[in-house]
């Protein structure tokens, strides 16, 4: 014979789960809130770990130009971590500056065009030539020249060398030096953004 199931017995059931539900109701929920906080926790870590991880290696592919200057463009590398993260590198982010008999060569990082690029080979032959007599302005002027007798055409990315002639660099100084108390004080509007020329 089959046990009938009366429906007092079913609604003390029920209410017997309904009763547990509510006096344990604060404990589920601190539970779950304790889940939900230790998965957040563990995801960030990994992510963290991985990115912490990752070293800074530029592959970088040489590629001739149309002006037949030579452009270095870094390239995607993927690497292994501790076998278990495959993982894509960045392009170094360390300025390089190269000195040749007749030029210097600068490497751009994020950030940088052909005036920084520019600048910076002249800070380099500076190093080496100190000339006192130049100020900001005069620096700017011979920046400008240097971008412009550089050859280089197209943007600037990451890992782009541009050859800046020694050569050239001399004509720049002395060309600066003749510019006249107009062209220097228009000159300074431009000088005063730059305040690590002066």
């Amino acid at each position: 014979m089959e046990e009938e199931f009366k429906p007092e017995e079913q609604e003390e059931e029920q209410e017997g789960s309904n009763g547990w539900l509510k006096d344990n109701l604060r404990i589920i929920i601190s539970i779950i809130i304790v889940i939900v906080i230790a998965g957040g926790i563990y995801s960030f870590s990994k992510r963290s770990q991985t990115l912490l991880s990752e070293q800074q290696v530029s592959s970088e592919e040489k590629v001739a130009t149309d002006n037949g200057s030579v452009e270095i463009k870094p390239t995607d590398t993927t690497t292994t971590i501790k076998g278990q993260v495959a993982v894509k590198q960045a392009p170094s982010a360390v300025a390089v500056s190269k000195e040749t008999d007749v030029s210097f060569v600068e490497t751009a990082v994020k950030g940088e065009g052909q005036t920084h690029l520019a600048r910076r080979a002249l800070a380099n032959y500076l190093e080496k030539n100190a000339d006192s007599s130049l100020t900001a302005e005069h620096k700017i002027y011979i920046e400008d020249y240097l971008r412009k007798k550089s050859g280089f055409k197209g943007g600037v990315h990451i890992g782009s060398t541009i050859d800046f002639s020694k050569d050239n660099i001399k004509v720049a100084i002395e060309a600066s030096k003749n510019l006249s108390e107009k062209q220097l004080k228009n000159l300074h509007k431009y000088a005063v953004r730059v305040p690590s020329l002066s």
